[in-house]
């Protein structure tokens, strides 16, 4: 395979490039009969378009998705799905000054070193534009998860060196409502205002900033995740180091337990008035062996700052000859912040698969999934 397919049971391959005719993507494995609320997956693309408020990428996009098999008369049909996502905004122009230039910690250089040829418009399947792909196949495996009451929810947790309080024991509609309420995607009002003034005053300077999403999954069963290579934890890191500009993952106490002695990290159990067992501290992060222990799942991902920036650059051209580049068009400041629906969508993707595979395997009916209406919020 070529690296352009995720799951197992649950499998997605995504197509298209970004000034390509359109994006897409095919869900194979989907269970049938699911209602499918095509507003509900709309929605979540919303989320992610560009141009959607002055601090993310002015390209207009409405992302508009369309169904094209595997669903009839409103239900999953249990054959493939394939979605598509027309491109409306391409300005391929704005890329012809490196059609043989090599941008600064771009993919320019390494797609002409594996292919011997790329497709310099915007980065081509390179760009964070495929990633709307995902969340269209996200949004299905969301509404899969709801089933089983499993609740997924991300938000932007540090922009540069400017951080938020930690997430408390809020509901995620509540979270979510918080998260929404400001551009920026961060639940802490307080902290979403320095965020904006900061990512505000690095657009006037044409460059860009890093930043870290926080990520939880509440209501997820034990047992979710394979034994040494498929852990649940291996799989979410891969699926979050493949969201374009993610170059760290930590689940749990993460590197912060490096400093901790085991006394202290060990995760006590607890006598519990439910039937599974309950931990008196969460440092595992709801993951034990690589198997998901009921508690409630937590991880952290860190995004560098996005590569464009509006300067001046050293570089190299095709020939080896030494050239300057600066970044022009229409980009992303801070990725974090549409990168949030991207992460709970490969985060659905994960537990989906896992859910289908554990069903697979052990017929467990904590893990069934019976159909129910699709709801969201708007």
């Amino acid at each position: 395979m070529a690296g352009n397919t995720f799951g197992q049971l649950f499998r997605i391959s995504t197509f298209g490039e970004s000034h390509g005719v359109a994006i897409g993507v095919i869900i194979d494995g989907c269970p049938a009969n699911l209602a499918i609320d095509i507003d509900f997956i709309q929605h979540e693309l919303d989320k992610r378009r560009p141009g959607q408020s002055q601090i993310t990428t002015q390209r207009k996009e409405s992302d508009t998705v369309q169904i094209l098999s595997g669903v009839f008369e409103g239900k999953t049909t249990g054959t493939p799905i394939c979605l598509l996502i027309p491109n409306e905004d391409q300005r391929s122009a704005d890329y012809s000054h490196i059609q043989d230039a090599y941008r600064p910690s771009h993919a320019d250089y390494t797609y002409d070193a594996k292919y011997g040829h790329r497709d310099y418009r915007g980065g081509g399947r390179s760009s964070a534009r495929e990633t709307a792909a995902r969340v269209a196949a996200g949004a299905i495996a969301k509404l899969l998860l709801a089933q089983a009451g499993i609740e997924i929810f991300a938000h932007v947790s540090a922009v540069g060196n400017i951080e938020a309080p930690g997430l408390g024991n809020e509901s995620i509609a509540l979270l979510t409502e918080q998260r929404e309420a400001t551009p920026v995607r961060c639940v802490d009002p307080a902290t979403a205002k320095e965020m904006i003034a900061s990512i505000e005053y690095i657009l006037k300077e044409g460059d860009t900033l890093g930043g870290k999403i926080s990520a939880i999954i509440r209501n997820c069963p034990a047992g979710l995740g394979e034994p040494v290579f498929d852990k649940i934890h291996a799989e979410l890191g891969k699926a979050m180091l493949s969201i374009n500009a993610v170059h760290g993952f930590e689940y749990g106490s993460g590197f912060d337990g490096t400093r901790m002695k085991g006394s202290e990290h060990n995760d006590a159990f607890v006598a519990a008035s439910t039937e599974k067992a309950q931990t008196l501290t969460n440092f595992s992060g709801g993951i034990q062996g690589g198997i998901t222990n009921g508690m409630e799942i937590n991880f952290r991902v860190g995004f560098k700052p996005v590569a464009t920036i509006m300067q001046a650059q050293a570089s190299v051209n095709k020939t080896g000859e030494e050239v300057a580049v600066s970044g022009k068009g229409r980009h992303d400041p801070c990725v974090g912040i549409r990168a949030t629906p991207i992460a709970e969508a490969l985060l659905a993707l994960v537990v989906m698969d896992h859910a289908l595979r554990h069903r697979a395997q052990c017929g467990d009916v904590q893990t069934a999934l019976p159909p129910i209406a699709a709801q969201y919020k708007s």
